[in-house]
């Protein structure tokens, strides 16, 4: 049996990590992290009325001592058997320096940190965006090879890092999350842990919502021609990534699944009109 000790771990209280936490932390200890206080009480309250033990801190998930911190904190706790990275910005919510800062570089800090903690038969996962495989053919195999190995620290430094890059700072951060986790697992196997990413489609979420707004014309188009014409909920994508969570799942490791309802199919066969 489980004891209180064990700990899982998210970083980025948003609607997805919470609906994986629900899957996996029955009997366990969930350690919040968030950058704003707000989202932290609502998410407490919301785990603690359905009868999950929880903790918070806030935390920037762009940040390397903050990062350390927060593990540091979690590490106090138990035994880390499970790590959920959610920590990121949408494209209409930051500065293109800010995305690279949180959702590529934090994202590396976080799996470096935490590799060395996790226990051993524990599990990561990094939520990352069906963004990372929009613009993948346009990045070189050289390129490919910095975004998985550089230090994590000097990643938004890149010279290929510009602007005016395919997809923008958040199709090349995403990008650059399932290649960190494909190389990183490596390391978190040292420990007998294993780590993942999946890479969800148009999921409903109150952020979602107000991106769909931005762009309703852009998105509309996408979800018309992919296979399954609907958008995702966040129940499904919490399947998927309990089960990568999961010991069903021991053998999976530095992969990547995409949960998109066939929308980058669609765009790889010419098939988005």
């Amino acid at each position: 049996m489980k004891h209180l000790n064990d700990v899982v771990v998210l970083l980025g209280a948003g609607a997805i990590g919470l609906e994986i936490v629900k899957r996996v932390a029955t009997n366990k200890t969930i350690f919040l992290g968030d950058i704003n206080q707000d989202n932290l009480s609502r998410a407490k309250e919301g785990l603690e009325n359905a009868g999950f033990t929880v903790e918070t801190a806030i935390v920037d998930g762009g940040d390397r001592h903050a990062i350390q911190a927060f593990a540091d904190q979690a590490e106090k706790l138990g035994n880390i058997t499970s790590y959920i990275h959610t920590a990121g910005l949408f494209p209409n919510q930051a500065a293109f320096e800010d995305i690279l800062r949180v959702d590529l570089v934090g994202t590396a800090i976080a799996l470096e940190i935490f590799g060395k903690l996790v226990a051993p038969g524990g599990a990561g996962l990094v939520v990352s965006s069906m963004a990372g495989h929009m613009f993948a053919d346009t990045v070189t195999v050289e390129q490919r090879m910095a975004l998985a190995t550089t230090s994590a620290d000097d990643l938004g430094t890149l010279d290929f890092m510009k602007e005016d890059i395919p997809g923008g700072a958040y199709a090349i951060s995403k990008q650059g999350n399932i290649l960190r986790v494909q190389a990183e697992s490596l390391n978190w196997a040292k420990r007998g842990a294993r780590l993942n990413s999946i890479s969800p489609g148009i999921i409903i979420t109150p952020l979602a919502r107000h991106e769909l707004q931005a762009n309703p014309e852009g998105y509309q188009a996408l979800i018309d021609n992919s296979a399954t014409k609907r958008v995702g909920t966040t129940a499904e994508v919490a399947t998927a990534g309990a089960y990568l969570l999961s010991e069903e799942a021991s053998f999976i490791t530095g992969t990547d699944l995409l949960i998109d309802g066939g929308v980058i199919a669609a765009m790889k066969n010419g098939k988005m009109g």
